[in-house]
């Protein structure tokens, strides 16, 4: 059961960039309508996404997609479109402009600023009224689909995202994403569950929080997500079993959380791998990380991530 309401994603502090072996030419675009292999889900657009094939066998395989934003655009509202096979998928925004259209990457080819990330099971996430994240004309936004395929046949398939967009006379308040969590996972293969934290403080102004979306992987089993004010009073916002097959969001009340409120992650797991685990992109790896919808817009992504 969920004990509270409150998202995360697959996020990590790598260089931008990775070898394009054999990149696709695309075109400037609003949105790319080749998104829905069915069609959009109802209320949403297409905004980004892209055909893929993984060999058997093949695990943490990376393919992207680029495209460039000709209009402003405010997004209230995200839904993944993650056949079998997508493992992950993680959508940021940038300046870099090559390449464009599809290519093959690496879990290192991201832009600073986050858009949206989902992983299995990841259900659709809606925006309080008022409330919604801008994209500029100009900007480009990368798709990074983290594939893997540990079955003895091929797979295909069409992994992306759309969006729910609203005018800007709608919009009051600019959202964005940033990451609680740590990267300092060292967990013994003794059958017994150990913890990883990490966390910070909220900046001056401090935060409105509306949505949260806990992220780890196979060998978690517990994710705890607290906050405790300047004053000392302590709130759980996600206390809760972590299911990887499940990776569902946490919407919240509209909350605000003035500056100095700390806020710490902790994550449990319980390794029986016969190695010791420790942070790493593939699923055989791990995570420990809440994601949280936030405004004011503004700051690093990666504010309360202990790395």
């Amino acid at each position: 059961m969920k004990a509270a309401t409150a998202v995360s994603a697959c996020v990590f502090v790598f260089a931008i960039g990775c070898g394009s072996n054999g990149s696709n030419s695309g075109d400037d675009v609003a949105v790319d309508a080749s998104v829905g292999v069915d069609g959009p889900a109802a209320g949403f657009s297409d905004l980004i996404g892209r055909d893929w094939d993984v060999p058997a066998g093949s695990a943490d395989t990376y393919k992207c997609t680029r495209i460039k934003v000709t209009e402003d655009m405010y997004i209230s509202g995200f839904h993944a479109i993650a056949p079998v096979g997508t493992h992950h998928t993680v959508v940021t925004i940038g300046s870099q402009a090559t390449p464009l259209g599809d290519f093959d990457c690496s879990v290192g080819t991201i832009d600073f600023q986050m858009l949206f990330a989902s992983g299995v099971g990841t259900d659709d996430l809606m925006f309080p009224d008022g409330v919604a994240m801008k994209i500029k004309a100009g900007q480009f936004i990368n798709l990074n689909l983290h594939l893997f395929n540990a079955t003895d046949a091929a797979i295909t398939g069409h992994s992306g995202i759309q969006v729910k967009r609203v005018a800007q006379a709608d919009v009051v308040h600019e959202a964005d994403m940033t990451f609680a969590g740590t990267m300092n996972i060292d967990i013994p293969s003794d059958g017994q569950p150990h913890d990883s934290t990490g966390g910070c403080k909220v900046p001056a102004g401090g935060w409105h929080v509306f949505n949260l979306w806990p992220h780890m992987h196979q060998h978690a089993t517990h994710q705890k997500f607290e906050v405790t004010l300047a004053g000392g009073t302590k709130m759980a916002l996600i206390d809760d079993a972590y299911s990887f097959a499940e990776q569902t969001n946490y919407p919240m009340v509209d909350t605000f959380f003035p500056a100095g409120t700390d806020m710490l992650t902790t994550c449990t797991y319980v390794n029986t791998t016969g190695v010791t685990l420790r942070f790493g992109d593939s699923s055989n790896q791990e995570m420990c990380f809440t994601g949280m919808y936030k405004y004011p817009a503004g700051g690093n992504p990666f504010q309360c991530a202990g790395f």
